[in-house]
């Protein structure tokens, strides 16, 4: 029976093909042409281990605050699947998604598409009908064989790259650095916001004559007490406001979004009201999220041990209290659970670990024997909702509650929150 409603066009396209991911471009650039999905406007395409989210949400705040109809493609979402595209700042109705997935559904034949490529195609005919600006696409998995790449971008942002999903894109940096870089195209601006860009990436960027920008040497940020400075390879602007975005990389990040727009000004030309306008209102939930009230909740997606990391340089900066730091933590068992404890053993005077949900799910107990002894009571829970409500029964108003491990164990939480 052929899908109506937008929970079952979902069911029908998780199992369409006979892998999750599946990565490779002569599939999905093979219905494209059927599609004949054309954009005529400015595409920026950002790639990167960890802080893709929040790159795209910057560059969509900011072309936003300009007045540009902006589409925004994301993944993976926390709640509901219609907040992966989204046009002028809102998620694309169901209605809109369905008829996509329709018309993609009749176009393939007998081509077999991932979810995420469906995804995709889905997003850029959305894109199409509704005649936007300019489109952010982040990638989904590496770089090179992600659906998004079938899509040229007029600039190309890698944010970070170190270890994750190293099953499809290698088990070193430079593997993985080569695979990110494959978003970039001759000609055009590549910006690297990696502080140790590794030499495979500038490699690649340099065979194919691309203009790469790199942090530290063609742009970068000057932090003050209350405001910062950019310099680049265009322009510099000074007195910039902090981002709304919270943590310490994200003055970094906001300066390859600059260098990213910057880069493209002829096409779509920006005010410094703008810059300041978009920084300031960007918002991205899960990524160094803070609550409002007491106790002092945060809730971060860090699921590898780059973003965990740096959500133990953000935890040290939060102001000192004599409460507890409680970890409510749950992962998949395809991630590296070990390294994601190692960078966060001392952050926590109480740790609540917890299964997530589906199959990929590392139990409780795999959780526990990777922390090994922290000296720090350590309890075990069937499931994030009762690891959450266990945390929030015995929190005192100084205390701190810190949600991460991945996307569903945010979303978890946010769930209960809006029970």
């Amino acid at each position: 029976m052929k899908p109506e409603t937008l929970e079952q066009w979902l069911a029908y396209l998780e199992q369409l093909h006979p892998q999750p991911i599946a990565l490779g471009l002569d599939r999905v650039e093979q219905v494209r042409r059927v599609l004949d999905i054309r954009p005529a406007w400015p595409i920026m395409t950002v790639g990167g281990t960890n802080g893709k989210g929040s790159c795209c949400a910057m560059l969509e705040a900011i072309l936003a605050h300009a007045g540009y109809r902006v589409g925004c493609y994301t993944s993976p979402h926390l709640l509901q699947y219609n907040e992966r595209v989204r046009i002028g700042g809102r998620p694309v109705d169901d209605a809109t998604l369905c008829a996509a997935f329709a018309r993609i559904e009749e176009a393939r034949g007998d081509v077999s598409l991932t979810y995420f490529e469906f995804g995709t195609l889905a997003a850029m005919l959305a894109f199409e009908a509704a005649g936007i600006d300019a489109a952010v696409l982040e990638v989904g998995l590496g770089g090179r064989l992600d659906a998004v790449n079938i899509f040229d971008a007029d600039c190309a942002i890698v944010v970070s790259v170190d270890l994750d999903h190293q099953a499809y894109l290698g088990d070193t940096r430079e593997a993985i650095g080569f695979e990110k870089a494959g978003i970039y195209r001759r000609g055009r601006p590549a910006v690297c916001a990696d502080a140790d860009p590794p030499q495979s990436l500038q490699e690649h960027a340099k065979a194919i004559g691309a203009d790469l920008l790199l942090v530290d040497r063609d742009f970068g940020v000057v932090a003050e007490p209350r405001q910062w400075r950019y310099w680049g390879p265009r322009a510099k602007r000074n007195g910039l406001p902090w981002p709304a975005l919270r943590g310490a990389c994200q003055l970094v990040n906001a300066a390859a979004c600059i260098t990213a727009l910057d880069a493209l000004r002829e096409r779509l030309p920006l005010s410094a009201a703008d810059v300041r306008g978009g920084l300031l209102s960007a918002t991205i939930p899960g990524r160094f999220q803070v609550l409002p009230g007491r106790p002092l909740v945060v809730m971060d997606v860090a699921h590898n041990p780059h973003a965990a990391r740096v959500l133990a340089a953000n935890l040290a900066e939060l102001p000192k209290s004599s409460g507890e730091v409680i970890a409510v933590c749950a992962m998949l068992k395809d991630k590296d659970i070990a390294g994601v404890m190692t960078a966060l053993k001392g952050a926590f005077t109480r740790w609540h670990l917890a299964a997530a949900e589906g199959p990929r799910a590392a139990g409780a107990e795999e959780l526990r024997a990777s922390l090994g002894n922290v000296g720090a009571p350590t309890l075990l829970f069937p499931g994030v909702a009762e690891a959450w409500r266990e945390a929030c029964k015995n929190a005192r108003d100084d205390d701190k509650i810190i949600v991460f491990g991945s996307f569903l164990t945010v979303a978890a939480v946010m769930r209960e929150i809006n029970a």
